[in-house]
């Protein structure tokens, strides 16, 4: 990304559980120029990834995409979020237990905020899963990106068992919902 660039693309911020996952699924949008993993949502100034895994910081495990809107709207990456991860478990995904791994939106302005809740009131409306749903939909705080080693998780881990048993079946599930989506 050029810096004279920088004014066209747009943030979104989610949380959905394990940020490896998330980010190995992001990055893999056409229109997605970045994704960081990171921390977000809590009172901790500079958090590290074991004062999060506490829960007693208050963040969520996030991951901040940098995005082109004129290659992919934030509508469909709310698509993305809403259909990689079950949004009806409070502070929980699969195995991973605690505030940390909460289901959440920090909207960057008002039209994030909008889309956000009308897409939540939708899927709602439409009883997708027998539980309500409880993630959070909240204005985006400081976003801390995490250690080094936790960047591009995947990428640089393929073969470790949580990579193997977690996140290669759910990029698997993705790829065949939004194949038409995916960067070549």
């Amino acid at each position: 990304m050029k810096d004279n660039d920088a004014n066209k693309y747009e943030f979104a911020t989610f949380g959905q559980g394990c940020f490896w996952c998330a980010e190995a699924i992001f990055a893999q949008l056409k229109g997605v120029t970045k994704v960081e993993s990171g921390y977000s949502g809590g009172k901790t100034t500079n958090p590290t990834y074991k004062e999060v895994c506490s829960g007693q910081t208050g963040h969520a495990e996030v991951v901040q995409i940098t995005f082109d809107p004129t290659l992919i709207s934030y509508d469909e990456l709310l698509e993305v979020f809403w259909k990689t991860h079950d949004p009806t478990t409070l502070n929980r995904q699969g195995n991973d237990v605690g505030t940390q791994y909460r289901s959440v939106i920090f909207f960057h302005n008002q039209e994030q905020k909008r889309l956000a809740e009308a897409y939540k009131q939708k899927l709602d409306a439409e009883k997708i899963w027998n539980n309500p749903i409880v993630t959070e939909i909240s204005p985006t705080t400081k976003f801390y990106k995490a250690e080094d080693y936790h960047q591009e998780y995947f990428a640089n881990n393929p073969s470790q068992a949580y990579c193997q048993y977690v996140i290669v079946p759910k990029i698997e599930k993705f790829e065949k919902v939004f194949k038409a989506k995916l960067k070549k």
